[in-house]
């Protein structure tokens, strides 16, 4: 499992892009996809919503479990990704890709998130 480099990580298994113009791309990683199992329902959070690092700030339910979905970063939601509200499966099969969540104009950055290589050195154990 590889994990792109010029993505940060959360320690609760989100990724989170460079900010282009203030905004970031936020979504799950391969490892959590993998964990979720076959995700078949995401309810992502409105536009315009506040979230805060290390919060809930929405759901994904898979066959095996729903699990909450956690922002890596403060800020504004700018956009969801309403193709993965409507085929959730895009999470599973392009996790770094299509499968991305949401975008953020970030107001607040933690200083905890991880590099490509720590995160998977975190998911090792």
């Amino acid at each position: 499992m590889d994990n792109p480099q010029q993505l940060r990580y959360s320690k609760e298994h989100e990724w989170l892009s460079d900010a282009e113009g203030g905004v970031s791309t936020v979504g799950i990683t391969e490892h959590a996809a993998n964990a979720l199992g076959d995700v078949v329902f995401v309810q992502l959070p409105e536009v315009g919503a506040t979230v805060t690092a290390g919060e809930s700030c929405g759901e994904l339910e898979s066959t095996k479990s729903v699990s909450d979905l956690y922002s890596p970063v403060d800020g504004e939601i700018t956009e969801v990704n309403d193709e993965v509200v409507a085929d959730p499966s895009l999470v599973n099969s392009a996790p770094f890709e299509g499968g991305w969540l949401f975008k953020v104009k970030i107001t607040g950055e933690p200083e905890d998130l991880l590099t490509a290589d720590a995160y998977t050195a975190f998911t090792a154990g």
